[in-house]
């Protein structure tokens, strides 16, 4: 039996690059689709039930993603054949969604957009595990943290970019997206597909006898399974108790997370700007500048997702990941007392802080109290307690702020920051399996 080696910086970086391309629409989702309807007619309290296409799409298809791609091996290898369809399919997404002529359309189009954006997803995050020996997985989460914020940065700010320095319209007649947001999708379709072609083209994956021969506990599953539906049922049964502890946090930011999201694009319009018409270049010049501000806190991930690598070496990777949820709670909760819009930038680097430390932090920890055999089945499964809190926050926000907060979606960010610190405290509940043991031989 042999250890796995440890890849130089460049096959990480090259493992790692589709990120930079399902980061690319998974931003334009995140910063657009609520102004894309509230632009055909949606109004605040509405938009949380209209989101939630999204994260029951990544409840059903990330498990039987990774469930199948840990039993795959073809011409592609194991994981690469979902990165490249994934990818073909949000591309085309991409291209048509903003030429949605109605509410009910847009809802439809999010729906297989955040399909194929996990169907390329959950693979990357298993590829890490059976790329990667457990002293690199950090570094390879953060890689992976990196092309995240990098292409968040240029996704969420093209719409402004087109408008103030290529002078494309951001205005439309009403129910009519406009040309920024049309053009800024058409790029991202292009982004999305060459990245992970990148991707899929310089990485070479193990094949399963390689994969065997790397471990004396572990083995690579079958093709084949008598009872897959019995088999995924008692798998899920028989998650490893990190990964239990994990949810409740990952619970909390993610409902935080969520919340930002839906109500960014509405607070900052409305509490900022003071304008709910969206045909009013008022209305839009606040939607560019949310673009600006999601780029802002994706381009401080990107600048720290290495840093937090050694810092977790330093103290722990559950001290690193508590912090960094603290400062996002700071950053969101700051948002109501700030009435000037390029001050808000401000609140994004403690965003900025949060997001970096979710994307890598919880997988580094997770990874290393997983089966190799059932790795991406069970990072499919992780994926239950980020959309779980997604569905929750949909179904509820929409009560809550039209009933509660007067239909001032402002309050939401509000409790959203509350969330990231209640987050912060339960990390240190959770038992980090790679850092104990290292610690006992010690």
């Amino acid at each position: 039996m042999s250890s796995k080696p440890q890849l130089s910086f460049w096959q990480i970086w090259n493992m790692s690059f589709g990120f930079l391309g399902i980061q690319f629409g998974f931003a334009l989702q995140n910063a657009n689709v609520s102004r894309i309807f509230e632009t055909l007619g949606a109004d605040s309290s509405s938009i949380p039930i209209l989101w939630l296409a999204a994260p029951v799409t990544g409840l059903l298809i990330q498990p039987i993603i990774g469930y199948l791609s840990d039993r795959t091996w073809c011409f592609l290898g194991r994981r690469r054949l979902y990165f490249l369809t994934g990818a073909f399919c949000a591309s085309a997404v991409l291209i048509i969604m903003p030429h949605s002529a109605a509410l009910w359309i847009a809802a439809g189009m999010l729906w297989i957009l955040d399909a194929s954006i996990n169907i390329s997803m959950e693979p990357f995050r298993a590829l890490v595990g059976d790329m990667l020996p457990s002293e690199q997985r950090t570094k390879g989460f953060a890689m992976q943290s990196f092309f995240i914020g990098s292409g968040a940065v240029i996704a969420s700010i093209l719409p402004y970019f087109l408008t103030h320095v290529l002078n494309i319209s951001n205005t439309a007649p009403a129910g009519v997206i406009p040309d920024s947001v049309q053009y800024s999708f058409y790029i991202g379709a292009v982004a999305f597909f060459g990245a992970v072609l990148w991707t899929v083209i310089h990485t070479k994956e193990y094949p399963p006898e390689v994969l065997k021969s790397f471990s004396t506990t572990e083995t690579v599953l079958d093709t084949k399974s008598q009872n897959p539906l019995k088999e995924i049922c008692s798998d899920v049964l028989k998650m490893p108790k990190t990964m239990l502890q994990l949810a409740v946090v990952q619970f909390f930011s993610w409902f935080a997370l969520f919340s930002m999201w839906i109500y960014t694009t509405p607070a900052i319009t409305s509490y900022i700007y003071h304008t709910t018409d969206t045909t009013s270049a008022l209305y839009n010049e606040g939607a560019n500048w949310v673009g600006v501000l999601f780029a802002f806190y994706n381009g401080f991930a990107a600048l720290i997702a290495f840093l937090l690598s050694p810092l977790a070496r330093i103290s722990s990777r559950k001290t690193v990941h508590s912090i960094s949820l603290i400062l996002g709670g700071i950053g969101l909760i700051s948002m109501y007392f700030i009435k000037t819009p390029e001050i808000l930038i401000f609140s994004m680097i403690g965003v900025g802080f949060a997001w970096a430390s979710i994307l890598s932090m919880p997988y580094a920890i997770l990874t290393g109290a997983l089966p190799q055999s059932k790795m991406g089945f069970y990072m499919g499964v992780f994926n239950f307690f980020i959309v779980i809190p997604q569905i929750v926050a949909a179904s509820l926000w929409g009560y809550i702020v039209l009933n509660y907060f007067d239909n001032q979606p402002i309050y939401a960010l509000v409790l959203g920051g509350l969330s990231f610190i209640i987050a912060s405290f339960l990390v240190y509940f959770v038992k980090d399996v790679e850092q104990v043991t290292k610690k006992n031989h010690n």
